[in-house]
């Protein structure tokens, strides 16, 4: 059975990204590459979580995850990641604003939601067939799906810095219980990962 992952970089005070976030900034004021360097600087090492990253049949993800904007969109504005974005599938970007879809090269297909999570992930999850859904980010549209309990299995890549202020993963999101299926480490990052346990699932075992 299909499942719903998300995949995190974040500090150890829990930070995804610091205040500030903009085009010249995508990841705001104080925070460079210290999330992920891991990626860039020992893609050997971290082959397999680099992988999973994009091993989804469909994503989600938040406007600012998308676009810097706000408001009305600027249609010339097709995304961080240049004409071939990794994603090789379709990502629903949620959004308050609509916008026809945008078709890339190498098969990504962003398609723009203003229905909320719950429009975004059946949406997703029709697209992804028997393949996972991915949550590409940020951390409040994390955050969203985990409140909602719509998240099953959550891998987080923990960075050795503090960030100190920003925009911090869990914020919102009531008590979870999590169950530990993994945990690897390089000199850069420690990768997590967890199930995440259904609130009647929990309940049970109380």
């Amino acid at each position: 059975m299909s499942k719903v992952t998300c995949d995190m970089a974040m500090s150890v005070d829990g930070f995804t990204a610091g205040p500030n976030q903009r085009a010249d900034a995508p990841f705001g004021d104080g925070v460079g590459e210290s999330l992920h360097r891991w990626m860039f600087d020992e893609p050997e090492n971290n082959a397999a979580e680099l992988a999973a990253l994009i091993e989804a049949g469909a994503f989600i993800m938040g406007r600012n995850m998308f676009s810097p904007g706000r408001g009305a969109w600027d249609l010339d504005w097709t995304g961080w990641w240049g004409e071939e974005p990794p994603y090789h599938a379709p990502v629903f970007v949620l959004t308050h604003h609509e916008r026809q879809s945008l078709e890339m090269k190498g098969g990504t297909v962003f398609h723009f939601v203003t229905g909320g999570v719950t429009e975004a992930l059946g949406r997703a999850r029709a697209a992804a067939g028997e393949r996972n859904v991915a949550i590409a980010g940020g951390a409040a549209t994390v955050n969203q799906f985990l409140a909602a309990g719509l998240i099953d299995e959550l891998r987080l890549h923990v960075a050795p810095v503090l960030l100190g202020r920003g925009e911090r993963l869990f914020d919102g999101v009531d008590r979870t219980d999590l169950v530990q299926v993994g945990v690897r480490h390089t000199d850069l990052v420690t990768h997590v990962s967890y199930e995440v346990v259904r609130p009647a699932a929990a309940a049970g075992n109380a």
